[in-house]
């Protein structure tokens, strides 16, 4: 496994890692949210100008991470998709990369940028659901509301400044019965989350993951 940090969540023990993913051995379970594929594209249909290649520059550290805590399934906390669920080259790379792991059982929550995969979910073998999906004492959602059980979720995309480090980076964002994943992506941006007394954040450092003192009231 990659750097990672263990830490205990509703009575279960969870590895957060620094690859931006969440992942929960005893029931072989990745976590991963905001995976936003085709964003690159859909930005550059709208005349901005970004790169090539990020939708496989993900995918392949998804496969990274797969391989290294050895999950067995897969889900996504929502945005699966950035945009249309049709069209764009970005897809010839998630269809390979879905080829490649076949036996993997991929869950979507539905997010808000997923409005158009439902019809599609059977083409690219996914089993899609709605917010609220219980796994033992977790919930999984991809808005951060509370919930029945210990909620996990993603939508926010937290970023924290680190002590001796400049600009913000990609964290989890533990509070009271909500852990708040970063976005899996690396080609998107972020806020500083709204801390309140008793709140953690976890920081993923370039390979590295490093915990921030708790915030005190």
């Amino acid at each position: 496994m990659r750097a990672s940090l263990a830490l205990d969540l509703a009575g279960e023990s969870v590895h957060l890692l620094a690859d931006r993913a969440l992942f929960w051995p005893a029931a072989s379970l990745l976590l991963i949210a905001d995976l936003h594929l085709g964003k690159g594209e859909a930005l550059r249909r709208g005349g901005i100008a970004v790169p090539r290649g990020g939708t496989r520059e993900d995918l392949e550290r998804l496969q990274r991470v797969l391989a290294d805590t050895g999950a067995r399934e897969l889900c996504v906390l929502g945005d699966f998709l950035h945009g249309a669920a049709s069209g764009g080259a970005w897809q010839e790379d998630w269809r390979a990369w879905r080829a490649h792991h076949a036996g993997l059982a991929i869950t979507v929550v539905a997010g808000n940028h997923d409005r158009h995969l439902q019809r599609q979910a059977a083409d690219w073998d996914l089993h899609i659901v709605p917010e609220g999906l219980r796994r033992g004492p977790f919930e999984l959602r991809h808005l951060p509301d509370a919930g029945s059980g210990h909620v996990i979720a993603g939508h926010v995309h937290p970023r924290v400044r680190f002590p001796g480090l400049p600009g913000r980076w990609p964290a989890f964002w533990l509070r009271t019965a909500t852990t708040i994943l970063p976005a899996f992506s690396r080609f998107t941006g972020g806020v500083e989350p709204l801390t309140a007394a008793g709140d953690r954040c976890v920081a993923c450092l370039d390979g590295l993951v490093a915990a921030l003192p708790p915030i005190r009231a």
